[in-house]
């Protein structure tokens, strides 16, 4: 079959190929010769009856082609258009790509359930709707229908396992006691501080009866010869996972839960190393201990080989330790949208396996002989998977890392087998892989990002390769040599820009959605830095990894952490120089609609991706239907921040959480913190019986053990240390926080909302809403975590704070009289 595989005939010189997509091209009607435009019999008439004889020939084109454009619009044709066309992209294979999508929203209508289902529940509907798929195998729509829905139901199924089997025991309220255990990692931070991740095998004073299998403590300092696997005890304070920030944020309890990490904390002191027997360690603890000690090790020689924050960075990229990274340029490289350099991803894979894979076909090359004789191509795809492979197993195979191999690996396989590396079918293999393994991965940031850019990318390189693949294109010309470097690089330079453009606007949504944040000049930044990663540091990165057992790894090395100089001097201009980035809260929906018009776009061939039109479009017009909180309320009831005008967001603390801060800023779109003002008692400069004089839009100002702030709509909000002066505060304020687990509503009057402590302990943070078009409707409110408790909540409704009791004191001692 010669020809360019779309039916073009170009002669027997042409390229032989067959386009895929080609082959379930629909049939076209052999062409017919024009009938006779007269008809014995009928005096010499036209055949059609509603053209006139003198009209002109040009006339009568016009005429029909208006009318085969107004012919398809009719509904007959239109269904019989859809028909043929979904057939067509059944033909193509998209039912296979719509698996891994009709899983992942049955996990996520699994983790959005408000409350736990029994396992029986799963499985009769996964068995009910196998049931009709089966019965309905002689109606093919029926059958597909019932196919989605089953794949659904096996998607809550797998959720449902992995939350069974994860099965993390949480500490339930914060408590200090005598700690051992064996450390499974450490990182050193860049603060100075030591995290060390401590597999529990006993507490004492107190012994706690539930105590978690696994947590993770700061200390100030540890024992030199302290590596992974050695026994340490010490007396530390244990916390519990915290929950979001603020209402629908990021839940740090549910990604502790599914990383079975059960608290957190610090040590009382620095930790000391315990009589160990290293007979008593398992076989795989001492496996992976020696893995964590390995990649330590050589995370050290890096950044004594490098030095400074380059080192650092370097061990991040080599090894996957990022603890001591420096916050500024974690920052910088944020706000200029090149932080996915430092996460081990799909990238780093990418770069890793085209560098084993360009210096094994290169040394092939230097033998012709062989190379012609051996498929030296699956030689080094093979290779170029061990490396990936080792590469996942050296970085501490975080989950990031673990699914940018399944997806390169199965790229990697598809090359063994001769087939297409870069296609839709291997990303979707690869994401039915990570669903089934860790399906709570699929409402996180990570998980949605990659495969949305991975997948916009694939799909626009295929719409790329149709339309080159249609046209008829002349021998390119002869260029000098200048001529031929600069089309190359202009070629490069394009394909990065849009490789940018594509991925960003793919991920964009998502970002904003889950971080408030976009980077405006993460295109510039992009195109400025990326190829001093992708020619300088990665390969340099893979050399020096390569000539590391033999020593020779100082030169390689070198160059990485000159290039590693030049992204941070890069990422820093850039940084000072872009815009603010926090855009603020999105729509729930706008982000749905995006998403089902990126899978249409990608996974769709025919003209049915024109379907995805409606739903973008939609998707853009919803990004503001959501409102911005009046007040938002730590769930420890100690910070209450409002917006007051002008960028500026009020807090009740002189010094709030920072983390916490931060991540309010950029859901209200504030650039500047205000701290409150105390006053002392009888100074006369404020009293809070003089609360209705304060204007509209005024910080916290602090008297008398109650802090007050005035939203600009004009309500008041009263912030109450302890409950006892809660009551001064019912006659005119609008809200009420107090910080006291014990506290009630003192006010009875339903126009004042009242929040405790305990109320917060059980529900996590808080937003609320006023009713700026009504002074007499109450402020309504709304909590992080709802109940009944999912498997990752239920601590909660142990710690003192949810049973309205007071803070842990331990008892004074007597002092003992002089007389005694």
């Amino acid at each position: 079959m010669a020809g360019r595989g779309r039916g073009s005939d170009q002669g027997e010189d042409a390229a032989i190929g067959v386009s895929e997509r080609s082959l379930f091209a629909p049939p076209q009607p052999a062409s017919l010769p024009p009938p006779s435009p007269l008809v014995p019999g009928t005096g010499n008439l036209p055949l059609q009856a509603d053209i006139p004889v003198a009209v002109p020939v040009a006339e009568v084109g016009r005429i029909v082609r208006v009318r085969r454009q107004i012919g398809p619009i009719s509904l007959p044709r239109l269904r019989h258009s859809l028909a043929t066309a979904a057939g067509l992209e059944l033909d193509r294979g998209v039912a296979f790509l719509l698996v891994p999508v009709c899983l992942a929203i049955g996990a996520i209508g699994y983790f959005s359930l408000a409350a736990e289902p029994d396992f029986p529940k799963p499985v009769a509907v996964v068995a009910l709707t196998a049931l009709c798929a089966l019965v309905s195998r002689s109606w093919p729509k029926t059958h597909l229908c019932f196919m989605a829905a089953l794949l659904c139901a096996l998607g809550l199924l797998v959720a449902k396992v992995e939350t069974w089997r994860a099965g993390t025991q949480i500490l339930g309220s914060e408590i200090s006691t005598q700690l051992t255990g064996r450390v499974v990692s450490l990182d050193r931070m860049e603060s100075g501080r030591i995290r060390l991740t401590i597999d529990v095998t006993s507490t004492a004073r107190p012994k706690l009866r539930y105590a978690p299998e696994r947590v993770r403590l700061s200390a100030r300092k540890i024992p030199a010869e302290m590596t992974a696997g050695s026994l340490i005890t010490g007396y530390a304070k244990l916390l519990p996972p915290t929950g979001p920030v603020r209402p629908d944020s990021y839940d740090f309890s549910f990604d502790s839960y599914f990383a079975g990490i059960g608290g957190s904390g610090f040590f009382l002191g620095n930790p000391k190393m315990a009589a160990t027997d290293d007979n008593e360690m398992p076989l795989s603890a001492r496996l992976f201990s020696g893995i964590e000690n390995a990649r330590e090790a050589i995370a050290d020689h890096i950044r004594g080989s490098v030095g400074g924050a380059e080192g650092e960075i370097a061990a991040a990229l080599i090894v996957g330790v990022r603890a001591g990274i420096p916050d500024d340029i974690n920052e910088a490289m944020r706000r200029t949208g090149i932080y996915h350099i430092i996460s081990i991803s799909g990238l780093h894979m990418a770069l890793v396996a085209g560098t084993i894979m360009g210096l094994l076909r290169g040394a092939f090359a230097l033998f012709p002989d062989f190379s012609a004789r051996r498929r030296v191509k699956k030689y080094a795809a093979a290779a170029a998977l061990f490396s990936i492979a080792a590469y996942l197993v050296i970085s501490g195979v975080v989950v990031a890392a673990e699914r940018s191999f399944i997806m390169l690996a199965v790229m990697l396989i598809a090359v063994l087998f001769d087939r297409a590396a870069l296609t839709m079918r291997n990303l979707a293999i690869s994401a039915i892989a990570v669903i089934v393994v860790s399906p709570h991965e699929v409402v996180g940031p990570s998980f949605q990002m990659s495969f949305a850019a991975t997948a916009a990318l694939v799909g626009a390189y295929a719409g790329w390769s149709d339309h080159r693949a249609g046209k008829t294109r002349p021998p390119p010309p002869r260029r000098s040599l200048p001529g031929f470097l600069t089309q190359k690089f202009l070629l490069a330079a394009g394909g990065l820009a849009m490789t940018s453009i594509i991925a960003g606007g793919a991920t964009a949504l998502f970002a904003i959605w889950h971080f408030q944040r976009v980077s405006p000049l993460s295109l510039f930044a992009n195109l400025a830095i990326m190829p001093i990663v992708s020619l300088v540091v990665m390969p340099f990165a893979v050399l020096s990894a390569l000539a590391m057992p033999f020593g020779a790894d100082g030169p390689f090395l070198y160059v990485m952490g000159k290039g590693l100089t030049a992204m941070i001097a890069m990422s820093g201009w850039i940084s000072e120089r872009s815009p603010v980035d926090a855009v603020g809260l999105i729509s729930q929906q706008s982000v749905l609609l995006v998403a089902i018009a990126l899978v249409i776009a990608t996974m769709a061939t025919t003209w049915l991706r024109l379907a995805a039109l409606p739903f973008a479009l939609a998707g853009l017009l919803t990004v503001s239907d959501t409102r911005a909180p009046d007040v938002l309320i730590s769930e420890d009831a100690r910070l209450v921040a409002l917006p007051i005008g002008g960028g500026e967001l009020a807090v009740s603390r002189a010094r709030p959480n920072e983390f916490t801060v931060d991540n309010w800023k950029r859901a209200l779109t504030s650039e500047t913190i205000v701290v409150p003002e105390v006053f002392n008692n009888g100074d006369g400069q404020f009293d809070i019986a003089d609360a209705a004089g304060i204007p509209p839009g005024a910080p916290f100002y602090c008297a008398s053990g109650v802090c007050l702030a005035k939203h600009p709509s004009g309500a008041i909000i009263a912030h109450v240390e302890d409950r006892k002066d809660a009551w001064k505060a019912c006659g005119f304020a609008d809200l009420i926080v107090i910080n006291d687990a014990t506290a009630y509503d003192p006010c009875h009057n339903p126009l004042v909302l009242v929040i405790t402590k305990r109320q917060l302990a059980r529900k996590g943070s808080a937003a609320v809403f006023f009713d700026r078009e009504s002074a007499t409707t109450p402020a309504t409110v709304s909590f992080a975590v709802d109940r009944p408790y999912r498997p990752w909540h239920t601590q909660r409704k142990f710690s003192r704070e949810a049973r309205g009791l007071p803070p842990f004191r331990k008892p004074e001692k007597p002092v003992a009289s002089p007389a005694q």
